[in-house]
């Protein structure tokens, strides 16, 4: 089995940002509420954007290992724009829609024996929560590489 992706910096840059995105979650859950929610490692949505941050980290370590004018930063600019933009639009979109679907199921049920649980929320991030996580993998992408050179 060849393991050479495991020696690769873009590969660990955009995993440590998505890690340190859904750690920050975890901590600021951890320290607001005083309970610990190891589900806040896996669910969507929140302050910074994991996706985000993992996209940002790659297309920036891709920039400084093959140049902005490759075909490879190209492709994933475009895909770090797709994701910012799915983030903040369609994904938020849904959860909204999905806390007025839980609003009108929460009053069925009291008039009306329905069983159905609710429906995710938090889906989606604001502009802010997404230029966050875009400057997390930056930081994330430009620490790995100083690191190494």
């Amino acid at each position: 089995m060849n393991w050479t992706w495991a020696h690769n910096v873009t590969t660990w840059a955009g995993l440590t940002a998505w890690f340190l995105a859904q750690l920050i979650k975890f901590l600021e859950h951890l320290l607001r509420r005083r309970e610990v929610d190891f589900t806040l490692f896996v669910r969507t949505g929140g302050m910074p954007s994991s996706h985000t941050a993992a996209c940002a980290a790659v297309l920036t370590s891709v920039g400084l290992r093959d140049g902005l004018d490759s075909a490879l930063f190209a492709v994933t600019l475009l895909v770090t724009f797709i994701v910012m933009y799915d983030a903040q639009g369609l994904r938020r979109a849904a959860g909204q829609q999905a806390r007025i679907l839980n609003q009108m199921l929460d009053q069925l049920r009291t008039q009306h024996r329905i069983q159905h649980g609710k429906l995710a929320e938090l889906l989606g991030h604001t502009r802010l929560e997404v230029f966050a996580g875009l400057l997390l993998g930056i930081a994330v992408a430009l620490l790995f590489h100083a690191a190494i050179e």
